[in-house]
């Protein structure tokens, strides 16, 4: 089993190449097979996700490459739109290859996606929407079957909540749908932007992106072309909370401020200078964090709750309490129990932690409960006084590109065991 070793309370300083965005790459992987031809994805990071997505491609006979400027995907030869069940429970974003299927084939045939246990994630937004375009969807033994023997038709869909991966199922379905089709209420991350971006340099017509009203156009074939993937405003979350959790000094290059002023506005009021530089966000910390005001995971431009957890570990040794509350997954306090190991002083009822900071954490035997709360034990790693061994590191590599080595150049004592 690979494991993570730290040895902690060393300052971390020095300058990272931010890599692609994985919460941006695996959509737009899906949506290659919507598109007839070759696809260049440069800054494609190097994950298991992606390497999965790469899997459920080949599986419908998609042909991947991994080149040394990134990843080609040809989906000339689609030959199936049928998902098999041990390729759907390796992530949960392979529900999004339903909208690119049906807009390509007028059919698909998926099972439930797996991923991080996180609490509840219904698809019962993504299949209404998809219904609303004239899709017929039934479920026989755990299997979705979805034909659209009309073709799809644009129509304006309002959703109940900003889902990222409904509105991301719906754009790839409306591509190449008749008519005209209307996302209300869509969600407005970053990566919806980038999806839209890449998209459109395929010759889709979507405008509004970024915007609670996205517009579509369906038009008749999509070509292909090159794109480079958004950095990860995630894997730069993470990065500057390990440097401000040792009171170090980075640089980020690559990394874009705007994707989360909402995560930066909470590191500047814990004592962190924070500077959009040129070429990416430059951070200082010095000394012990203050508490801040409540964290209440959001929607974007809200605070993300990919980084709650990142933040819990910073928090954890702030002078002062810090209280959280988790708006958007209600399982997503899984790494409180291994940060307590650390000796943080966290409660948790509901859906809200209140974290009591101490002086400093202790190194310890731990295990990553999934992705975010994996990283955020890194974070506690390199603060904390003596050895910390993390287990489950596959968790881990869903999302870093070889978390160690990012942080090894920015001085950790960190290598996979």
């Amino acid at each position: 089993m690979l494991k993570l070793k730290i040895e902690g309370s060393r300052r971390l300083c020095g300058e990272l190449e931010m890599q692609g965005a994985k919460n941006s790459v695996l959509p737009i992987m899906s949506a290659c097979a919507l598109i007839d031809s070759k696809i260049l994805l440069k800054r494609c990071p190097k994950l298991s996700d992606v390497y999965a997505a790469a899997q459920i491609l080949t599986s419908l006979g998609c042909r991947c490459k991994r080149t040394h400027e990134g990843m080609e995907i040809d989906a000339s030869a689609l030959e199936s739109s049928a998902i098999s069940d041990p390729l759907m429970r390796l992530m949960r974003s392979s529900v999004i290859f339903m909208g690119a299927l049906i807009g390509r084939c007028g059919e698909c045939s998926i099972t439930y996606p797996g991923g991080c246990e996180l609490g509840p994630r219904p698809i019962d937004i993504h299949l209404d929407a998809l219904r609303q375009l004239g899709a017929q969807i039934t479920e026989r033994h755990g299997t979705l079957v979805c034909k659209a023997p009309k073709g799809l038709k644009g129509t304006l869909i309002n959703l109940s909540f900003p889902s990222v991966g409904a509105t991301e199922n719906i754009m790839l379905a409306a591509c190449t749908a008749q008519g005209e089709t209307v996302i209300s209420n869509a969600a407005r991350e970053p990566e919806i932007v980038d999806l839209a971006e890449f998209l459109n340099g395929c010759g889709a017509s979507i405008k509004g992106a970024g915007e609670a009203r996205i517009a579509i156009k369906g038009v008749t074939s999509l070509h292909g072309c090159e794109y480079t993937i958004m950095p990860d405003r995630i894997a730069a979350a993470t990065f500057m909370c390990a440097a401000a959790s040792t009171g170090g000094e980075i640089s980020l290059k690559g990394a874009r401020a705007r994707d989360i002023e909402a995560f930066i506005n909470t590191l500047r009021q814990s004592g962190c200078k924070i500077y959009e530089t040129e070429n990416g966000i430059y951070l200082s910390a010095n000394g012990r964090p203050k508490a801040v005001r409540p964290i209440r995971t959001q929607p974007f431009p809200g605070f993300p709750t990919d980084a709650q957890a990142l933040a819990m570990a910073y928090m954890s040794i702030a002078d002062g309490t810090t209280i959280f509350i988790e708006d958007i997954f209600e399982n997503r306090f899984r790494h409180v129990d291994e940060l307590a190991r650390m000796g943080a002083q966290i409660k948790t009822e509901g859906r809200v932690a209140v974290v009591s900071g101490v002086k400093r954490l202790s190194g310890a035997s731990v295990k990553a409960p999934d992705l975010r709360g994996g990283a955020a034990l890194c974070i506690a790693g390199c603060a904390a006084e003596g050895e910390t061994i993390i287990s489950n590191v596959e968790l881990i590599d869903r999302g870093y590109e070889e978390i160690e080595n990012s942080l090894s150049l920015l001085g950790a004592a960190i290598k996979r065991i």
